[in-house]
């Protein structure tokens, strides 16, 4: 999961770009999918939080390190001010009763 802080104001234009070059991430075979969600919180009007699912650690790291990533990366970066990035490991699912 990537939580990225964008530039005041640059919400919008952030979601648009994030559309248009999304399929460099997934249309790769190893990629399941992906989820731009902007935060709810008091404070958070400019924190996006961007879900990002891999058949595996090791070939998410492999696209980490591509030109692909890199050319995606640039894209994205003048929206940027700050963020943070984490991986996990799902380790239980429990369907809702609206699944």
């Amino acid at each position: 999961m990537l939580r990225m802080e964008i530039k005041p104001g640059m919400g919008p234009e952030f979601e648009r770009v994030w559309k248009e070059v999304g399929e460099s991430v997934t249309s790769h075979p190893a990629n399941i999918g992906q989820w731009l969600s902007r935060g709810a919180e008091q404070g958070e009007d400019e924190v996006y939080y961007i879900v990002s699912d891999w058949l595996d650690e090791a070939q998410f790291r492999a696209f980490e390190s591509s030109d692909r990533h890199l050319q995606h990366r640039t894209k994205l970066h003048p929206y940027r001010s700050g963020g943070s990035m984490t991986t996990m490991h799902v380790v239980a699912r429990l369907a809702g009763a609206a699944a």
